[in-house]
This record gives structure tokens, sequence and C-alpha cells, in this order.
């Protein structure tokens, strides 16, 4: 049986709005996992 996955795209900024990156958040059925990059898009936009 096959894990439903959900993501969620962040942007956060610190340093005062100095400078920003971005987060995705990656969910299963038993745990989350975190990315930070440059560059990132939610799973659902990707279709």
């Amino acid at each position: 049986m096959s894990e439903r996955l959900t993501s969620r795209a962040y942007e956060i900024t610190v340093d005062d709005g100095r400078d920003s990156f971005f987060a995705l958040s990656i969910e299963g059925d038993h745990e989350a996992e975190w990315l930070a990059s440059d560059t990132v898009c939610a799973l659902e936009n990707m279709r």
C-alpha cells in the first residue's frame, strides 16, 4: 500500500527582512521531512 504525501511551500524571511529562503515540508502518514533551498515549489503546483 502506498503512503499519501502532502506538501507545503514556505518563504522564510530572516534578518529583519534582509534575507529569505524557501522551505518545503513533505508530510506522510507517519513523519514529516523538510527541505530548505533557494527555490522550492509545492508538489501540488508541479502537476
